[in-house]
């Protein structure tokens, strides 16, 4: 897997250049001081994988990701916790390290890269078991001003709204302007299934099955006929 490294810090890139190192699977083919030397870099030349940073110098690292027509998988490495929510957005995003970096947490974040390609290269029928350690159990959202951490395991279910989500936990009900189907890629499909096209539900919430239904909490879930299958296969039956 090859890889560049984008950052205006010199010792930042020396850093991640050093924990890249112990990967056995990815190699650094370049590194660079800023966005526009990178993006010329790519238009001759594909990568698998970008370590990017958010702040640098007249182009930050959104404003290069959204000059790609088809971005390798990004890990974000940043100074600023603050972009959490808008990182969410992107659907080639990874992971969002926060600088100063551990090479424990970098290699975290290399687990989880390499999930996705075992997601990617899996057939449809494959089951690929993910993953849930407290690095990766999370995910957040945006209220108003306030970035609000949603624990993966007490999400019962997900329901589209037009332009929005309605997300309920255990404890309370978020409605969030994004789709169910980047909401749908975060979630680990080991626990996670889209059983219609407006609804996705923890499979580990159901309180009973009926028909084309399903009970999650005190909301009737309908279940799709094509999904039907899939969900029945999930469950432990005696």
């Amino acid at each position: 897997m090859n890889c560049i490294i984008i950052d205006d810090e010199m010792m930042a890139r020396a850093i991640v250049a050093q924990f890249v190192t112990s990967q056995t699977k990815i190699k650094i083919v370049n590194e660079f001081p800023n966005a526009i030397q990178a993006i010329k870099y790519l238009n001759e030349n594909q990568v698998d994988l970008i370590f990017l940073d958010i702040h640098m110098p007249d182009f930050t690292g959104f404003d290069f990701i959204k000059t790609l027509k088809s971005p390798p998988k990004i890990i974000l490495v940043t100074s600023d916790k603050n972009f959490a929510f808008e990182a969410f957005e992107f659907d080639c995003i990874v992971d969002y390290l926060v600088k100063p970096i551990s090479e424990e947490r970098f290699n975290k974040a290399i687990e989880k890269l390499n999930t996705y390609h075992l997601l990617n290269a899996a057939p449809s029928k494959t089951k690929v078991k993910i993953s849930t350690d407290d690095e990766t159990n999370e995910f957040y959202i945006n209220i108003g001003n306030r970035l609000i951490k949603i624990e993966i395991p007490s999400v019962s279910l997900v329901k589209a709204n037009g332009d929005y989500i309605i997300i309920k936990t255990d404890t309370t009900t978020y409605t969030v302007h994004t789709s169910l189907t980047k909401i749908e890629a975060k979630l680990p499909p080991s626990l996670f299934l889209k059983v219609h096209r407006s609804y996705i539900i923890n499979t580990k919430k159901i309180i009973d099955i009926k028909d084309n239904s399903v009970l999650i909490g005190k909301d009737v879930v309908p279940v799709s006929r094509g999904n039907r299958n899939e969900l029945m296969a999930r469950l432990n039956l005696l």
